[in-house]
């Protein structure tokens, strides 16, 4: 559902161009704490919108069915709100759903660290995909582009910790003792003593 309102409100944006700059989180947000909020829901470019649609789809859904549709949303508008709360003191202005994905992503990778992911065309657990969009973010820090790097990195940092605080721990697998049977202690005996 979020992906649906996230592509309406593109195209209301692209109808009304002026709307993106009324809604973008910028210093604005002391006096109009709405824009926390707006500002996950509109979009640069197009580029912009279909990756953040298919992150959201992908992650999100995957989300959501291991944890149910109101803790999920919860996750993700806390996620957005904190990377947008952080991310207000390194960047002009902030728009997007990256820190919401990148909460989402957080804390999927707590739970199933090991669920198979493709990341550029390669697959591999989703713990090793998060670390390697969390290298990538700290290297956007290092060297900028338009991406709130930090946001991304806030986002995740707090879908970690969401993850750590309501993750079940997996119950220990007893150890599986095999007997032994004639044919292995006469297979034994016939090794050690030759006979």
């Amino acid at each position: 559902m979020l992906c649906v309102v996230i592509f309406l409100v593109f195209i209301v944006q692209n109808i009304f161009p002026g709307l993106t700059d009324g809604l973008a989180l910028d210093s604005r947000f002391v006096s109009e704490p709405w824009l926390l909020i707006t500002s996950m829901f509109i979009h640069g470019s197009s580029l912009h919108l279909l990756g953040n649609l298919f992150a959201l789809g992908l992650f999100g859904i995957l989300l959501e069915q291991e944890i149910g549709t109101r803790r999920f949303l919860i996750i993700y508008f806390v996620a957005g709100i904190i990377a947008g709360l952080i991310g207000s003191f390194f960047y002009p202005s902030l728009i997007g759903a990256s820190g919401s994905i990148f909460g989402a992503m957080g804390t999927l990778a707590v739970m199933k660290p090991k669920m198979t992911v493709w990341t550029y065309g390669v697959p591999m657990p989703m713990v090793v995909a998060a670390a390697f969009w969390l290298l990538l973010d700290i290297g956007g820090v290092f060297y900028p582009t338009n991406v709130a790097n930090i946001a991304h990195i806030a986002g995740l940092a707090f879908g970690v910790l969401v993850g750590l605080l309501i993750r079940k721990p997996e119950p220990k697998k007893p150890k599986r003792t095999r007997l032994l049977d004639d044919g292995d202690f006469n297979r034994w005996e016939d090794r050690w003593f030759g006979i």
